[in-house]
């Protein structure tokens, strides 16, 4: 994920819930579509510049249709892009995490931002965390620590080998899960009152224009160098800016401002498409991790506030 949501507090209805797991679906099915690209010659730049384009692209004519009303203060003058700087770092973090990983252990590490949130909010608001942030954070620690096999057990590799092998890419998704607990603590704080389809397309821009300065300093875009890649190209163009123009359009109108905890289905749904479509599997034991991860964080998000 790299939208911007602020957590939803009521009960939702089954048209809701539906939507909130379709555009969970759509998000790990973006992450596959963009392995598939990396496969095939695309970079994680040119990736980022495609789906954020598109995506601002988008938002912006529906803002235009639905006569949107933008208006920004000297605050969110100066929030806005730092909201979409971080998102834009965090976007390149994490599509690197899934070019060296597999693409569930990928999103599983980087669903440890809740914790990241906390920490963040504790940093720069003084707000301690929560208990059950507390007691949540040991669980997701051990889910991921068996999913990334991180004594290298299962894998047969020791401990050396298995980090030799995923150090980079678990380095890549912690740091966009660092990225977006910021991103999520400063919106809550200093942009929580801008329009979610505004906030949205002023963030989608800046990580496009992020992603295009990198693809500047690398030398030119790196595009697919066949059909399949191609074709993973523009599916998680289609699949991300469908399900951010879902998120921010037709729920609303549903009684869902922003998150849900059944979003968090995502690495779920990741490793089946993975399994499916890439070939990659996971041992038991992983399973068993992710499953912990998860659901910590499914918990998180359905605690009473």
């Amino acid at each position: 994920m790299s939208a911007i949501p602020i957590p939803a507090t009521k009960a939702i209805s089954g048209t809701a819930f539906a939507t909130l797991l379709l555009i969970a679906l759509m998000m790990g099915s973006n992450h596959v579509a963009a392995r598939i690209a990396f496969n095939y010659g695309a970079d994680v730049a040119t990736a980022v510049v495609f789906r954020s384009t598109v995506t601002a692209v988008v938002l912006v004519a529906i803002i235009s249709v639905q006569r949107v009303r933008v208006r920004f203060t000297a605050r969110h003058r100066r929030m806005l892009p730092a909201i979409g700087l971080l998102v834009g770092v965090q976007s390149l973090c994490l599509y690197s995490a899934v070019a060296r990983l597999p693409v569930a252990l990928a999103l599983l590490a980087f669903n440890t931002y809740p914790m990241w949130t906390a920490l963040w909010s504790l940093i720069l608001y003084r707000q301690k965390p929560e208990q059950a942030m507390l007691l949540a954070s040991p669980v997701i620690l051990v889910g991921l620590a068996l999913a990334l096999d991180v004594f290298g057990a299962t894998s047969g590799l020791g401990a050396q080998g298995q980090w030799a092998q995923i150090g980079a890419g678990v380095a890549f998704a912690l740091a966009a899960a660092g990225t977006f607990g910021l991103a999520l603590v400063l919106t809550q704080h200093e942009a929580g009152d801008v329009d979610g389809r505004v906030r949205t397309a002023t963030t989608m821009t800046m990580a496009g224009l992020v992603g295009l300065a990198t693809v500047v300093a690398q030398g030119g875009f790196h595009l697919p160098q066949a059909a399949p890649g191609w074709g993973g190209l523009l599916a998680l163009t289609f699949l991300y800016g469908t399900a951010f123009t879902i998120m921010f359009t037709v729920l609303p109108r549903l009684g869902v401002v922003g998150n849900s905890a059944i979003m968090n289905v995502e690495p779920v749904w990741a490793l089946v498409m993975a399994w499916l479509v890439l070939g990659q599997t996971i041992a038991t034991i992983q399973v068993v991790g992710a499953l912990l991860v998860v659901g910590a964080v499914i918990w998180l998000g359905l605690r009473k506030r």
